[in-house]
């Protein structure tokens, strides 16, 4: 499968190191992405037409559990990983266990820093390290109606 996308921080580097020798631009996400819709599916292949490579830098079940209450995550790191891989706009995905990515960022030094709408420029973790190196940091629109939040008050429900 494409399992072979889901890599250990030291891996990517190795993995990112060739492909910036081929002047390719690497740009890097991440999320919790916990019950995958088509409102991630939008977004990431929003943030992997900015470059030439997508890393999604995914949180942890304990990083998750931190960010969003005991309850969750409702689907484990593992899998959230491997249904990220099966993505083709995806070409990465690296597990973090803080709950912001900004060391993860600083190791990767992505050309460009994405997050979704909901996100300000300015509060989006990592974005004035991206901007030091010369990189861009966006803030792709989000798209209404989609949310696993409301997906989820939605299968509660019944």
């Amino acid at each position: 499968m494409h399992y072979n996308k889901i890599k250990t921080l030291p891996e990517l580097l190795k993995t990112l190191k060739k492909l910036r020798a081929r002047r390719k631009r690497i740009v890097f996400t991440n999320g919790c992405f916990d019950i995958l819709h088509a409102g991630h599916v939008n977004y990431l292949a929003r943030a992997r037409s900015l470059g030439d490579a997508l890393v999604v830098g995914l949180n942890s079940d304990g990083s998750v559990r931190r960010l969003k209450g005991k309850a969750r995550p409702i689907v484990t790191q593992k899998n959230r990983a491997k249904v990220l891989a099966a993505l083709a706009c995806v070409d990465f995905i690296v597990v973090f266990n803080n709950p912001a990515p900004f060391n993860l960022i600083k190791a990767i030094k992505p050309d460009v820093l994405v997050k979704g709408g909901d996100w300000k420029i300015k509060d989006i973790v990592g974005g004035g390290f991206v901007k030091s190196c010369n990189g861009r940091v966006k803030s792709l629109p989000y798209i209404k109606g989609f949310s696993t939040k409301a997906l989820l008050r939605k299968i509660r429900s019944g």
